[in-house]
């Protein structure tokens, strides 16, 4: 038996309980940074399946660590868990968390005998807050050879291009007055955000192709007779790259400040986090990648292939840009896009289980042929 199909058994072993496991996650959705009962599941199933766990890890409540093979190489099988407000496993994470434990387990027999560390690392928050930057900051990756994790999406890709994001708190303080009586007295914090949204909108015209902004109002006022005192916005600012993010954001700022001006309300913003950045794909192990969906029946293209650009953003290209990794996207068939509710009932179905074996095994197919190909000086 060679080592592909030593893995394939071992995943096969626990792929039921696997799909169990993203079925609950898909039933009990946890946010970013709460997601203390989806991490207890995924460290229990890792510490009884070869793993030496540290959880919590890194100063954070809901990170994991575990680990397999005592030296050479570490490569670290990136888990992530968090759900979205109001439409839970819209983006998969179910897919992605079982997928990477499913890896995982697939390998951990094998580890020493490749001369390998294998880490199963889970990194809260990628929905918002940003956990992998936490974990890069806390050391997570210091002497990682590579990284990886797949994520569910509409279609295969081997090497998606994520830009680079950042999220806006955006808040304009004015002042009450009855609204119908002396509205000349107040100071219109919701006037304010409207003509920031619009200059925004305006703004839209000479937006690069891989630009992307959004936004959501949070406070726009407490009652239609009392003009708004304060308002609070949340955005996204999204760039193809980071020098261009930077020329993205100073223009988006100068729209809240010339609605600020306009209106006469004070402006403040703060920023969630440090930016996301773009993703930088290793070649060999996209090669390496493709060339183990092939071996198990899904053909993977890449972006040369398709030229199709991944108008999302993820904390994993702040990992990609201090170890090698890879991030790609494996198709569940559905006619919903990310971020639909259709898209979450999408990974409990028979294609979304095929997309947690699928995944799993082509991350563990991968990084069995990187240990046997020596290619870490190559990466």
């Amino acid at each position: 038996m060679n080592r592909h199909e030593t893995a394939t058994k071992a995943f096969t072993a626990v792929e039921e309980e696997l799909r169990s496991i993203s079925k609950w996650m898909y039933e009990n959705p946890e946010l970013a940074y709460e997601e203390f009962e989806s991490s207890r599941r995924l460290t229990g199933f890792l510490a009884d399946h070869g793993f030496e766990v540290s959880y919590p890890a890194y100063g954070l409540d809901t990170a994991f660590e575990a680990r397999a093979g005592s030296s050479g190489p570490r490569v670290v099988i990136c888990c992530e868990y968090d759900a979205l407000p109001g439409v839970g496993h819209a983006c998969g994470h179910n897919i992605i968390a079982t997928s990477s434990v499913g890896a995982g387990a697939a390998l951990a027999s094998l580890a020493e005998e490749l001369g390998i560390r294998v880490t199963v690392l889970g990194t809260p928050a990628e929905e918002g807050g940003g956990g992998k930057i936490d974990l890069i900051n806390a050391g997570a990756f210091d002497d990682a050879a590579a990284s990886m994790l797949i994520h569910p999406s509409i279609r295969n890709l081997a090497d998606p291009r994520l830009l680079t994001a950042q999220g806006l708190t955006v808040e304009f303080h004015g002042k009450e007055a009855h609204a119908a009586a002396t509205p000349h007295k107040g100071v219109n914090a919701l006037d304010a955000f409207v003509q920031a949204y619009n200059n925004v909108s305006t703004l839209r015209q000479q937006f690069l192709p891989d630009d992307r902004v959004h936004g959501v109002l949070d406070d726009g006022g407490v009652a239609p007779n009392v003009i708004p005192a304060y308002t609070k916005s949340r955005w996204i600012v999204r760039a193809g790259t980071g020098e261009r993010f930077d020329e993205l954001k100073k223009r988006i700022m100068d729209c809240f400040e010339a609605a600020a001006t306009s209106t006469g309300c004070r402006l403040e913003v703060s920023t969630e986090g440090e930016p996301y950045t773009d993703l930088v794909s290793s070649p060999a192990m996209t090669e390496l990648f493709v060339a183990s969906c092939d071996a198990i029946g899904r053909p993977m293209p890449t972006f040369a292939d398709t030229g199709v650009q991944t108008f999302a953003s993820s904390d994993m290209g702040n990992v990609s840009h201090v170890v090698p990794s890879i991030h790609p996207s494996i198709a569940v068939e559905t006619d919903a896009v990310n971020h639909q509710p259709e898209f979450a009932a999408a990974t409990i179905t028979p294609s979304g289980e095929r997309a947690i074996r699928d995944g799993a095994l082509a991350m563990a197919y991968t990084i069995i042929d990187m240990a046997e190909q020596n290619v870490w000086d190559r990466l």
